[in-house]
């Protein structure tokens, strides 16, 4: 399964980011392979919309799961209607590698 992160940056050492739809980045880990990447958020800075797109966007990677600090109420609902699920960390000061240890284990 694929889960997507937002992330502050493109690397493991970049803080989580609390933003879904205006995350600058997003990690990409996918539990089966182990195979992480970093995908950068085109729409971040839209002047409307870019919860709805970014969900398109992650609905077309393939992710079934996104952790992020808060969602939309556009995304949220266009995120169910895809069935991806959605986890909201109220942790601000985690690293996307102390996310991804989190989830190994």
């Amino acid at each position: 399964m694929k889960i997507a992160i937002t992330s502050t940056g493109n690397n493991s050492t970049a803080k989580f980011d609390t933003r879904f739809g205006r995350s600058s980045w997003f990690c990409v880990y996918d539990n089966e392979t182990g195979n992480i990447r970093f995908i950068e958020n085109d729409n971040k800075n839209l002047s409307g919309g870019a919860g709805t797109k970014t969900a398109e966007m992650i609905a077309e990677l393939g992710v079934k799961q996104v952790i992020s600090g808060d969602f939309g109420p556009k995304a949220k609902s266009l995120l169910e209607q895809l069935k991806i699920q959605m986890v909201v960390l109220e942790e601000r000061d985690l690293s996307i590698q102390e996310l991804l240890n989190r989830i190994k284990n």
